[in-house]
């Protein structure tokens, strides 16, 4: 009986120095996040406020209007940085997300994140206003790290915020399809329904296009960022007009016929709530 009664003492024992260790442990990551955080401020010069949670922070521009609260729908940005300046992940003026701002913490980067201090310094800005803030790894990517964007296990990430100043979707479509358009020097039209479309060749069919008419057509659609979304170029593609994009309603008809090519950059309620560019070739069409 006696010796049970010591070994379960020296258990007692190893397990508080088992449990002691590992909070040490943790509390020297914490530390030593904290160190590199302040050295970083430090070396470059920064004025950053220490949130209770152990995330820094700083409004840069605080925006103008009126406050926002966590109901109302925000267009935004980010750039997710290492401290070394290494850019891992940022949004681009050409695919501006947007939503409310209550849910501006929730992140899918490969897979779900909650990134807590995003939304509460968003929280500190108004429209226009920007900020920035350093998370400690335990409030970022962790232990763990995300390699399949090059980060590696506890590191302290930098995050860059902006508010834009629009508050409807048409705005930002407005923004984004004229970004795209500078950026690729693109000579365009504007269509009254606010799509852009250049023809390289309007076509030398005789049946007029309606949109009761059955088209075949090869197109490639992308992103404004370039990433192609679908894409169908062996003539395989048919459908009647009407029950196809909204933009290719708007302005095909009357523009094109058999044979025709042309580029066509929609807004998001002409295309499927996102601004799209297409590359078109209608190869024939049935009335």
């Amino acid at each position: 009986m006696k010796n049970f009664t010591k070994l379960s003492l020296l258990t007692v024992v190893l397990a508080t120095m088992l449990f002691s260790s590992c909070k040490k442990e943790y509390d020297s990551i914490q530390t030593v996040d904290d160190n590199a955080i302040q050295s970083y401020i430090k070396s470059n010069n920064l004025s950053m406020t220490k949130a209770s949670t152990g995330y820094y922070y700083n409004v840069i521009t605080p925006g103008t209007g009126d406050v926002i609260k966590n109901s109302d729908s925000v267009y935004y940005s980010y750039s997710f940085k290492l401290l070394n300046g290494t850019v891992v992940n940022q949004t681009s003026d050409l695919m501006i997300p947007g939503t409310f701002l209550g849910y501006t913490d929730r992140f899918t980067i490969g897979t779900s994140y909650l990134f807590t201090p995003v939304r509460e310094v968003l929280s500190m800005l108004k429209r226009g206003g920007t900020a920035r803030l350093i998370m400690p790894s335990n409030l970022a990517f962790g232990k763990n790290g995300l390699a399949a964007i090059n980060v590696g296990s506890n590191e302290n990430i930098l995050v860059e915020l902006g508010i834009y100043n629009f508050t409807k979707k048409h705005e930002v479509d407005e923004f984004e399809i004229n970004k795209f358009v500078a950026s690729k020097n693109l000579t365009v039209i504007k269509d009254p329904s606010r799509a852009r479309y250049s023809i390289s060749t309007p076509g030398t069919g005789t049946d007029v296009i309606t949109t009761n008419s059955t088209i075949v057509a090869n197109y490639t659609v992308r992103y404004l960022d370039g990433t192609v979304l679908q894409t169908s170029t062996d003539s395989a593609f048919s459908g009647i007009l009407s029950t196809l994009y909204k933009g290719w309603q708007s302005v095909i008809p009357g523009k094109l016929t058999a044979g025709g090519k042309m580029r066509l950059i929609l807004p998001s309620d002409l295309a499927n709530g996102t601004a799209l560019d297409f590359d078109i070739e209608i190869v024939s069409v049935t009335n």
